[in-house]
């Protein structure tokens, strides 16, 4: 080391540790590979399609089948495949610094796992730094990974929060999520303007008045 560089310590952690301290999606381990499960999701959707009326002969349709198969796996829930999760590495927080860092506007794609429909919405996360810190593009592929699966918002919030507790080691964590859900706007009561907020407050974001107004001026996200 040349004189005057910090000496910078990771901490990595392994996924089983992570998810250890996750609040749980309800999930079974059913042993099939990804592409396993393409390959049957392939064959149910053909019958899905085909119970309801469509003609897979057509050209636009014949393909239909394995592109949903596919897109499930592979993207709208990848979430529930534990090699996604992304790597992620602690480092000390040599500058020692002790405010709120906020990533605001980060963009959420789930599936309500009542209907299958999407939920599109904004989060909003903060901590304040302790003895560790974390890239900050970690925090968006932190939400993005929990957010690619079948979820309920309040759970998606409490993953979130979960996951960034036990890596950053600090209970001054916050989460808060604005969302559209399209079981509300597509189906039901047919409301197109409604979004539903979901926060989870912990340590000095839950204690301190201050502290909890400051991070809720930061969530004044406004959806389209």
């Amino acid at each position: 080391m040349r004189e005057g560089e910090l000496m910078i310590k990771k901490t990595e952690f392994t996924l089983k540790d992570i998810l250890s301290r996750v609040t749980p999606t309800p999930t079974i381990d059913n042993g099939l590979s990804p592409e396993q499960k393409v390959q049957l999701l392939t064959e149910l959707f053909g019958e899905v399609l085909s119970v309801l009326g469509m003609d897979l002969s057509n050209d636009s349709l014949k393909d239909s089948p394995a592109r949903i198969a596919r897109m499930y796996v592979n993207e709208i829930f990848k979430g529930l495949n534990e090699d996604n999760f992304p790597k992620l590495t602690a480092i000390d927080n040599e500058m020692a610094y002790d405010q709120m860092l906020v990533v605001r506007d980060i963009n959420v794609i789930s599936t309500c796992e009542h209907h299958f429909v999407t939920i599109h919405g904004k989060a909003t996360v903060a901590y304040i730094p302790k003895d560790k810190v974390i890239g900050l593009s970690k925090i968006n592929r932190i939400v993005d990974f929990f957010s690619r699966r079948p979820q309920v918002q309040e759970r998606l919030t409490k993953q979130i929060a979960d996951c960034l507790e036990h890596v950053l080691g600090t209970e001054d964590v916050a989460v808060h999520i604005n969302a559209k859900h399209y079981c509300v706007i597509s189906r039901g009561v047919e409301d197109q303007s409604s979004t539903t907020i979901t926060s989870d407050l912990r340590g000095a974001f839950k204690e301190d008045s201050r502290t909890r107004g400051e991070f809720l001026a930061h969530c004044s996200t406004q959806l389209a």
